[in-house]
């Protein structure tokens, strides 16, 4: 079979990499088109993958910038795809949706948020996709005729301990060899980052402080600039390594949904402060179900920095959360084999739509107990 993906965004392509591995060695073809965007390319080029990359200039940060942005992807895609002919099309992206609509391929939409986080883009995508396969705890709003829910996340596609295991030496080549948390900057630039609040440098100071006094090294890693003053906190980093020095760490305090989600999965304590606190429900399950994770909405400092001390003084917190990431993993598939199965027994995977799509589900477990 003939497998197309497109990647807008460095965790799309980490998701199913490993599947895309897979899929080669059963002798699937794939074609990967990308955006310039962040670390992406980066990423791809270190895996060893070819590519297309088919917006090589990153867009500017607007509504009128994000739609424009959608047409130049249709038009620049369309004829690759024409003449790779694929059997299937795979993306988070509204491009892939029109495309495949008219050009009569079936398209899976990939995504773990929730239909109220992304409803531009959902408007724009959902209609078109064939199928929107999400973890089931995600909300796809009144398209739920379309949605195969799994029971997993999409950072587990790259972070399950059957695909990624820490290497310690990772973090001491940086000279990382004291106990350190991260500290997470988003740019919050993406097309639901509109009016979106994060950290701001009187936070930092305080979490510096509070992590300093418990002998605690801070790191602060940052999609954009950092005021002077930080810049011995900076964290300069190969993007490969950047799990491994995640998973060494005592704790994450970001402003960053999708690290959030990361430590949470690799068992790392982590404390958000967003906007978008109470509004994912990935990040709510990890928090409300297995206590791996903490938000704290925009103006609520205070309780952010006590939660901060209140894990701190745990004795062996580190040892508590590697027990409830456990209990968590314990419920969850491993979701690079499960997509394996999935795209290449697709569409028959994908007829169950009742409830819950709890035969795609049993049958996933099943096997992951037989492998």
């Amino acid at each position: 079979m003939k497998f197309a993906f497109y990647f807008g965004h460095p965790a799309q392509f980490l998701f199913v990499r490993e599947t895309i591995y897979r899929l080669h060695d059963l002798g699937h073809e794939t074609l990967l088109l990308i955006k310039k965007k962040d670390v992406l390319e980066n990423l791809i080029e270190s895996s060893g993958l070819e590519y297309v990359n088919v917006l090589p200039v990153e867009r500017k940060n607007s509504r009128f910038a994000t739609m424009q942005s959608l047409v130049k992807r249709n038009r620049k895609m369309y004829p690759i795809l024409k003449q790779f002919k694929p059997d299937l099309l795979i993306s988070s992206d509204a491009a892939f949706a029109h495309l495949g609509t008219i050009m009569g391929i079936p398209r899976i939409t990939v995504l773990e948020d929730d239909f109220d986080v992304i409803k531009p883009l959902a408007k724009v995508t959902y209609p078109f996709t064939s199928t929107i396969l999400c973890p089931e705890v995600c909300d796809v709003g009144n398209y739920r005729e379309k949605k195969v829910g799994y029971q997993g996340y999409m950072k587990l596609g790259y972070l399950h301990p059957n695909v990624f295991e820490p290497n310690a030496f990772v973090p001491a080549k940086y000279g990382m060899k004291e106990d350190y948390a991260l500290i997470r900057l988003s740019r919050l630039a993406a097309y639901h980052d509109v009016n979106v609040k994060g950290l701001t440098e009187n936070d930092l100071d305080n979490i510096i402080k509070t992590l300093k006094s418990k002998s605690i090294r801070p790191y602060i890693s940052s999609e954009g600039e950092i005021p002077e003053r930080f810049k011995e906190y900076n964290m300069t980093i190969d993007p490969v390594d950047i799990h491994h020095i995640l998973a060494h760490a005592k704790m994450l305090v970001s402003d960053s949904q999708s690290m959030s989600v990361e430590a949470a999965v690799l068992g790392v304590p982590s404390l958000r402060y967003s906007g978008f606190v109470g509004r994912i429900s990935v990040l709510e399950e990890l928090e409300v179900n297995y206590s791996l994770t903490f938000g704290f909405q925009i103006g609520h400092q205070i309780e952010l920095l006590q939660q901060l001390n209140n894990i701190l003084e745990i004795p062996n917190f580190s040892e508590e959360f590697q027990n409830r990431r456990q209990l968590m993993l314990d419920e969850k598939i491993n979701v690079s084999k499960f997509l394996t199965e999935f795209f290449i027994e697709y569409p028959n995977m994908s007829n169950d739509t009742d409830t819950e799509h709890a035969g795609v589900i049993e049958f996933h477990q099943e096997s992951e107990q037989r492998a």
